[in-house]
């Protein structure tokens, strides 16, 4: 009986043993590099020393590709999953990502509601956002005149040289609109329109000869540093990066910017959900959030968290007139619409590279 007794107790001591281990770590998967990085400094080191859970953090070009898989298989290993707002409505709709109780995100630290806290568009039935970047202009002011509308991009008689765009129809044509005197609130309304498009189309007509395609985030920065154009597109922590770390003598053109986001999900069937729902809450109330600034030049999804934002890792750079949701900034900014891009990205792209091949 005694002997039974120790079987038993050592067999339950495992059985804790492993309960407690599988519930004291969660498997996180982003986009890796800076952003990456970041993560591990705002949100996964502070997570594990305050609370003893193991996040093993995972790298993907594409997070939402081996989501959908692994749903599919039933062989869900990830717990959270930072995805773009297209991937997430998608998602969602197919049931591949569980709801969130969103009511239980905690209020921001000037006592605001989560839901009135979030900047617009960050705010999910399957996600809570965690940063805002943003697609702007940038131009070498040693290579041409001050750029001081958006409209300066696409002329070349007073701004002669080769221009950087993102190939694809996403951003370029809202771009060319804004530039064209359309205002934010009014791009995707008119884009909505056949007159709409052909006007777009027209506008980036106007520099077609002189534009550098490019198609990854590090090439735009790239091609101005090498000074194969004198402006670019391109993403805003890609250029700050640029400036501070390389000390390259970029000028950034805030107005008419096109704000993004980036979200915090949990797979359908995930092996850790509760403790998973637990980190995204810690990770993005107002102070880590805030946190995330120090390291990478992005927004944060809460509007309490720009009171305490402070310097850059160095020390020396004040890091909020970089932010994308600067105050000075957002009136003339544009967020994309990731209802629209669901709608009529496919038709768009098609007519974009027709229009690129003629």
């Amino acid at each position: 009986m005694k002997r039974l007794m120790t079987m038993t107790t050592a067999i339950a001591g495992l059985a804790a043993m492993t309960s407690t281990s599988s519930a004291q770590e969660i498997t996180v998967m982003s986009f890796g590099g800076a952003y990456g990085a970041s993560q591990m400094e705002a949100y996964y080191k502070p997570y594990m020393a305050e609370t003893g859970v193991k996040i093993i953090s995972v790298d993907a070009d594409n997070p939402a590709i081996p989501i959908k898989a692994q749903v599919e298989a039933g062989n869900v290993t990830l717990d959270v999953v930072d995805l773009e707002p297209s991937d997430v409505l998608r998602l969602c709709d197919e049931g591949a990502l569980e709801l969130l109780p969103l009511d239980e995100l905690p209020d921001g630290d000037d006592g605001t509601p989560a839901r009135e806290d979030f900047v617009d568009g960050t705010l999910y039935d399957c996600a809570v956002g965690t940063i805002v970047y943003s697609t702007l202009i940038a131009y070498r002011a040693d290579l041409t005149e001050p750029v001081t509308s958006s409209a300066d991009f696409f002329d070349l008689d007073n701004f002669p040289g080769k221009r950087g765009m993102r190939k694809s129809a996403k951003f370029a044509l809202e771009l060319a609109l804004m530039a064209d005197g359309v205002a934010p609130g009014d791009v995707y309304d008119t884009l909505s329109t056949p007159e709409g498009v052909d006007r777009a189309f027209e506008t980036l007509d106007k520099i077609k000869d002189q534009v550098v395609w490019w198609e990854a985030g590090a090439q735009a920065p790239q091609l101005l540093a090498d000074g194969e154009v004198v402006m670019t597109t391109g993403y805003n922590g890609r250029f700050f990066d640029a400036m501070i770390e390389e000390n390259q003598p970029f000028t950034l053109f805030w107005p008419h910017q096109i704000l993004d986001f980036n979200l915090f999900a949990i797979p359908k069937g995930a092996p850790h959900k509760d403790e998973a729902w637990e980190f995204i809450k810690y990770a993005t109330d107002t102070t880590r959030l805030a946190s995330q600034a120090t390291f990478i030049s992005y927004g944060p999804a809460r509007r309490s968290s720009a009171a305490k934002v402070g310097l850059y890792k160095d020390g020396e750079t004040e890091i909020a007139p970089f932010l994308p949701t600067y105050p000075d900034y957002v009136d003339a900014s544009l967020t994309t619409s990731i209802e629209f891009w669901a709608d009529h990205d496919i038709e768009l792209n098609e007519r974009f590279n027709t229009w690129l091949a003629n």
